[in-house]
């Protein structure tokens, strides 16, 4: 399959994919999950919010990422990723409170104040724009289960087959518009991937 033009391009076919599904609310991932999002919750007529997840990177290269923690939610390690290091979860604890303290800003950013949204009894989504390992989507999907929603979808325009896989024993139904075995990343997969800034992020959240 060709790559997605652009965020808003492929939010709007992950709506089609999910026409049926039951939906009270729609969480993106920030920042380019809330592009998405908002075309998704635009499309099937539901509330748009943000569930803010970090990565938790290695202490000495910080874009391998060794877990990943969710607004509301406890760390989730990537146990063979430590094995893989030599690292225990206890030798992160500087790099979970530093990204506790990246986290609390951004919702502050997005949020403006606001409570975050009772999950309770409800039918969720939560979206981002792609999965690559899955690690951040299962610290999301895990937190937002620790509320007791009814329902948990977990929808993306593209990921990884396996991610994919590794991710249906956390959410109730797993809809992805392109699954493709060999993956590499997701930015590969769009035309346009800028990054999206805050007042970006912001205004999504606003459209909805």
């Amino acid at each position: 399959m060709d790559p997605f033009p652009d965020r808003t391009s492929a939010g709007a076919l992950l709506a089609e994919a999910l026409a049926g599904t039951p939906a009270d609310l729609v969480l993106a991932l920030p920042r380019g999950g809330v592009a998405v999002g908002a075309v998704v919750a635009q499309a099937l007529g539901v509330p748009l919010d943000v569930l803010v997840t970090r990565k938790l990177g290695h202490p000495l290269q910080p874009e391998l990422g060794l877990g990943a923690i969710a607004e509301g939610g406890e760390p989730v390690f990537d146990r063979a990723m430590l094995r893989r290091t030599g690292y225990r979860a206890s030798d992160l604890d500087d790099v979970v409170a530093a990204e506790r303290a990246e986290l609390a800003r951004r919702v502050d950013a997005y949020r403006d104040g606001r409570p975050p949204p009772d999950l309770r009894g409800r039918d969720v989504i939560v979206v981002d724009d792609g999965l690559a390992t899955g690690g951040t989507a299962r610290a999301a999907l895990r937190a937002v289960r620790a509320q007791h929603p009814h329902r948990v979808t977990l929808a993306v325009p593209v990921g990884a087959a396996a991610a994919v896989r590794s991710l249906e024993t956390e959410a109730d139904e797993v809809v992805a518009v392109i699954a493709p075995e060999e993956f590499g990343s997701v930015g590969g997969w769009y035309e346009r991937f800028e990054q999206l800034t805050d007042d970006e992020t912001r205004a999504c959240l606003r459209s909805v």
